[in-house]
């Protein structure tokens, strides 16, 4: 395992990661009617985390298939991939690119990156959870993580919503990012 220490962690040498899509989860929790929450995913993605020799220059890049959005409910799926929100058909990627790592506290930071969604581009903060490095049965070098964030949807022109008659909207402006998976070392 190629392992170095740094900042009180043991992470991984430098190096090329592709994220591991069987154990990587892109997922999203946006309010319902003001009372409950509803989960989605995006099924199809794929990604590059490249190590820098010096920790704090690694860099992230990452793509989703819009039409990939599932909440696991036909109609739901459909009016997200819609020109009501997503757009899939004129926007079919959504992207992330880091442009830099801050507040590095142990194993924990924040990763800032350019988000696009619908052609609109916003600078978002991720924290981050470093999980560790290991070998996994097969002799791949990997390493875990976990992510998340909060967006405002109605930035990146996901306007559309309902008026409740008891007052509030259908579905809530802000948005949850959960990411939790493994990279596996490519080079």
């Amino acid at each position: 395992m190629s392992v170095r220490e740094w900042n009180g962690q043991t992470i991984p040498a430098a190096g090329t990661f592709t994220l591991d899509v069987a154990h990587t989860r892109v997922g999203f929790v946006a309010k319902h009617m003001m009372v409950s929450k509803v989960r989605g995913n995006f099924e199809k993605f794929d990604g590059t985390i490249t190590v820098a020799e010096e920790p704090l220059q690694s860099s992230v890049d990452v793509t989703l298939e819009a039409a990939s959005i599932t909440t696991h409910v036909g109609d739901r799926d459909n009016h997200l991939r819609s020109d009501d929100f997503l757009a899939a058909d004129k926007y079919p990627q959504i992207t992330f690119k880091s442009l830099r790592v801050e507040n590095v506290d142990g194993n924990e930071f924040t990763l800032v990156g350019e988000l696009t969604i619908r052609d609109v581009t916003k600078e978002v903060p991720l924290k981050v959870e470093f999980g560790g490095a290991a070998t996994n049965p097969w002799g791949q070098e990997i390493f875990g993580y976990s992510a998340e964030t909060e967006i405002d949807r109605e930035a990146f022109g996901l306007t559309w919503n309902q008026a409740l008659e008891t007052g509030g909207v259908l579905v809530s402006k802000k948005i949850k990012i959960e990411i939790e998976g493994e990279a596996v070392r490519q080079a």
